[in-house]
């Protein structure tokens, strides 16, 4: 590709001009439109087929997201670059699923944002690294809390040691055996690890394992 269609979706003025105003110095680069909303960017998307937008995510009369997923039906080859200056969850994985090609940030450099143009015509993801961060913690699988192992018996054993319950008192409450509650109560020690049943009261507390009230 020699050249490419370049489009701006912002909706403050002064941040298309300065967008603006550097890709109009990119020989390669053909500032084809410019929108200040998501309704807009979608229309102008049908009448130019820009083979990159630079998409803002958070504006009037329709949101960033919602403009990438209606032009990613029509112009499904488009390469949709998030400039935005949010990385926070609600904004991050919805703009991924709804088909993004890369999501930068407004405090990026101007060369970074050219580069990024660039990139994505050759089929290269740029994701700013606070982003990349959020999407690695999402999928990194997380550490199993030892509670997780116990039986349902030993969740309500244990939630009576949080409420600090004599084996006897146990016994009554769950109307078994007071042999039983002291195979379960062992059986707790060992899988949270701990040494004692005030250890264990202390961490059902703090993991809120409780009786209901």
């Amino acid at each position: 590709m020699d050249r490419v269609k370049v489009m701006i979706v912002d909706d403050h003025e002064m941040v298309r001009l300065g967008i603006r105003s550097y890709l109009l110095t990119e020989e390669k680069i053909d500032l084809v439109a410019e929108a200040g909303s998501g309704r807009e960017a979608v229309q102008l998307a049908k009448e130019n087929q820009p083979h990159v937008i630079l998409m803002d995510l958070l504006m009037e009369n329709g949101t960033g997201i919602d403009a990438t997923k209606e032009i990613m039906q029509f112009l499904p080859n488009c390469k949709i670059i998030i400039l935005t200056s949010y990385y926070d969850d609600e904004q991050v994985f919805p703009a991924i699923e709804a088909g993004v090609h890369s999501y930068i940030l407004k405090t990026s450099r101007a060369e970074e944002v050219t580069e990024a143009i660039y990139k994505a015509v050759r089929g290269e993801s740029v994701i700013e690294p606070k982003v990349a961060n959020k999407m690695m913690n999402r999928f990194r699988p997380q550490e199993k809390k030892p509670h997780e192992d116990l039986t349902e018996r030993e969740i309500d054993v244990l939630k009576c040691l949080g409420e600090g319950m004599t084996n006897q008192e146990i016994s009554e409450y769950l109307f078994i055996g007071v042999k039983t509650v002291k195979t379960h109560v062992s059986n707790i020690l060992g899988k949270l690890g701990v040494s004692d049943r005030t250890q264990a009261a202390i961490y059902a507390n703090r993991q809120n394992i409780t009786l209901a009230k």
